[in-house]
Protein backbone atom coordinates (compact mmCIF):
# COMPACT_ATOMS: atom_id res chain seq x y z
CA UNK A 1 0.00 0.00 0.00
CA UNK A 2 1.34 3.54 -1.10
CA UNK A 3 1.02 6.19 1.71
CA UNK A 4 2.52 8.61 -0.30
CA UNK A 5 3.72 8.88 -3.85
CA UNK A 6 7.23 7.58 -2.78
CA UNK A 7 7.18 6.04 0.45
CA UNK A 8 5.05 2.63 1.24
CA UNK A 9 3.37 1.06 4.27
CA UNK A 10 5.99 -1.87 4.55
CA UNK A 11 8.66 0.91 4.22
CA UNK A 12 7.13 2.64 7.43
CA UNK A 13 6.28 -0.75 9.51
CA UNK A 14 9.63 -2.43 8.72
CA UNK A 15 11.53 -3.90 11.57
CA UNK A 16 14.57 -6.78 11.92
CA UNK A 17 13.14 -6.80 15.66
CA UNK A 18 9.33 -7.18 14.81
CA UNK A 19 10.98 -9.88 12.71
CA UNK A 20 13.11 -11.74 15.14
CA UNK A 21 10.52 -12.38 17.57
CA UNK A 22 7.60 -12.87 15.24
CA UNK A 23 5.55 -9.17 16.70
CA UNK A 24 2.92 -7.96 13.75
CA UNK A 25 3.78 -4.28 13.65
CA UNK A 26 0.35 -3.25 11.99
CA UNK A 27 -0.75 0.24 12.78
CA UNK A 28 -4.44 0.70 13.24
CA UNK A 29 -6.77 3.31 11.44
CA UNK A 30 -5.44 6.14 13.29
CA UNK A 31 -1.73 5.46 13.02
CA UNK A 32 -2.51 4.51 9.53
CA UNK A 33 -3.59 7.98 9.06
CA UNK A 34 -1.22 9.66 10.98
CA UNK A 35 1.72 7.73 8.60
CA UNK A 36 0.29 9.15 5.49
CA UNK A 37 0.24 12.62 6.74
CA UNK A 38 3.57 12.21 8.14
CA UNK A 39 4.71 10.84 4.64
CA UNK A 40 2.88 14.02 2.83
CA UNK A 41 4.65 16.16 5.66
CA UNK A 42 7.87 15.42 6.44
CA UNK A 43 9.27 12.46 3.92
CA UNK A 44 7.89 13.94 0.50
CA UNK A 45 9.44 17.18 1.25
CA UNK A 46 12.65 15.68 1.97
CA UNK A 47 12.61 13.41 -0.99
CA UNK A 48 11.95 15.75 -3.62
CA UNK A 49 14.27 18.47 -2.78
CA UNK A 50 17.12 16.38 -2.21
CA UNK A 51 15.79 13.83 -5.35
CA UNK A 52 17.71 11.01 -4.00
CA UNK A 53 15.78 7.63 -2.80
CA UNK A 54 15.48 6.53 0.75
CA UNK A 55 14.01 4.34 3.22
CA UNK A 56 13.23 5.35 6.42
CA UNK A 57 15.15 3.72 9.30
CA UNK A 58 12.34 3.14 11.24
CA UNK A 59 8.54 4.49 11.37
CA UNK A 60 5.47 2.77 12.98
CA UNK A 61 6.23 0.72 15.82
CA UNK A 62 3.40 -1.21 17.71
CA UNK A 63 3.57 -0.73 21.11
CA UNK A 64 4.80 -4.31 21.73
CA UNK A 65 7.66 -3.80 19.23
CA UNK A 66 8.46 -0.33 20.78
CA UNK A 67 8.98 -2.24 24.28
CA UNK A 68 10.76 -4.96 22.83
CA UNK A 69 13.41 -1.99 21.81
CA UNK A 70 13.55 -0.27 25.24
CA UNK A 71 11.77 3.05 23.80
CA UNK A 72 9.10 4.97 25.76
CA UNK A 73 5.57 3.84 25.43
CA UNK A 74 5.01 7.58 24.65
CA UNK A 75 6.98 7.61 21.82
CA UNK A 76 5.27 8.91 19.00
CA UNK A 77 6.33 6.66 16.44
CA UNK A 78 3.54 4.02 18.46
CA UNK A 79 1.19 6.72 17.25
CA UNK A 80 2.45 6.52 13.41
CA UNK A 81 3.36 9.89 14.00
CA UNK A 82 7.26 9.35 13.70
CA UNK A 83 10.01 8.34 11.40
CA UNK A 84 13.94 8.16 11.84
CA UNK A 85 15.60 8.30 8.85
CA UNK A 86 19.22 9.23 6.88
CA UNK A 87 20.03 10.82 2.98
CA UNK A 88 22.44 8.47 1.51
CA UNK A 89 25.48 11.21 0.87
CA UNK A 90 23.69 13.59 2.62
CA UNK A 91 25.18 14.99 6.04
CA UNK A 92 22.41 14.44 8.72
CA UNK A 93 23.25 17.62 10.30
CA UNK A 94 22.39 18.87 6.90
CA UNK A 95 18.91 17.61 6.64
CA UNK A 96 17.97 18.36 10.14
CA UNK A 97 18.56 21.77 9.14
CA UNK A 98 16.67 21.77 6.09
CA UNK A 99 13.80 20.06 7.78
CA UNK A 100 13.82 22.93 10.57
CA UNK A 101 13.96 25.30 7.87
CA UNK A 102 11.42 24.16 5.73
CA UNK A 103 9.06 21.99 7.11
CA UNK A 104 5.91 22.43 9.97
CA UNK A 105 7.13 19.58 12.65
CA UNK A 106 6.27 18.58 16.09
CA UNK A 107 9.49 17.18 17.42
CA UNK A 108 12.89 17.29 14.94
CA UNK A 109 15.90 15.37 16.95
CA UNK A 110 19.47 15.03 15.51
CA UNK A 111 19.91 12.10 17.25
CA UNK A 112 23.44 10.41 18.04
CA UNK A 113 24.83 13.01 15.77
CA UNK A 114 28.79 13.79 15.88
CA UNK A 115 30.28 16.64 14.71
CA UNK A 116 32.43 16.24 11.79
CA UNK A 117 30.91 12.52 11.02
CA UNK A 118 28.12 13.34 8.35
CA UNK A 119 26.53 9.99 8.50
CA UNK A 120 26.51 9.64 11.84
CA UNK A 121 23.29 9.16 13.29
CA UNK A 122 20.27 9.60 12.21
CA UNK A 123 16.90 12.04 12.04
CA UNK A 124 14.03 11.77 13.87
CA UNK A 125 10.79 13.78 13.17
CA UNK A 126 7.60 13.51 13.78
CA UNK A 127 4.34 15.72 13.31
CA UNK A 128 0.98 15.39 15.05
CA UNK A 129 -2.64 16.50 13.98
CA UNK A 130 -3.50 15.91 18.08
CA UNK A 131 -2.75 19.07 18.50
CA UNK A 132 -0.07 22.24 17.76
CA UNK A 133 3.16 21.27 16.79
CA UNK A 134 5.98 22.42 18.54
CA UNK A 135 8.21 23.07 15.90
CA UNK A 136 11.18 21.77 18.78
CA UNK A 137 14.34 21.48 17.36
CA UNK A 138 17.36 19.56 18.90
CA UNK A 139 20.37 17.24 19.22
CA UNK A 140 20.74 14.52 21.46
CA UNK A 141 23.86 12.74 21.59
CA UNK A 142 22.73 10.19 24.22
CA UNK A 143 23.79 12.32 27.29
CA UNK A 144 22.76 15.85 26.58
CA UNK A 145 20.25 17.76 24.60
CA UNK A 146 20.62 20.73 23.34
CA UNK A 147 19.20 23.26 20.31
CA UNK A 148 19.67 22.65 17.22
CA UNK A 149 21.18 25.77 15.49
Amino acid sequence: MKLSTHFSLSELTKSETAIRKGIENEPNEKALANLIILCRSILEPVREHYGIPFVPNSGFRCLELNRAIGSSDKSQHVKGEAVDFEIPGIDNKDVALWVMDNCQFDQLILEFYKEGEPSSGWVHCSYTLDGPNRNSARIFDGKNWTDLV
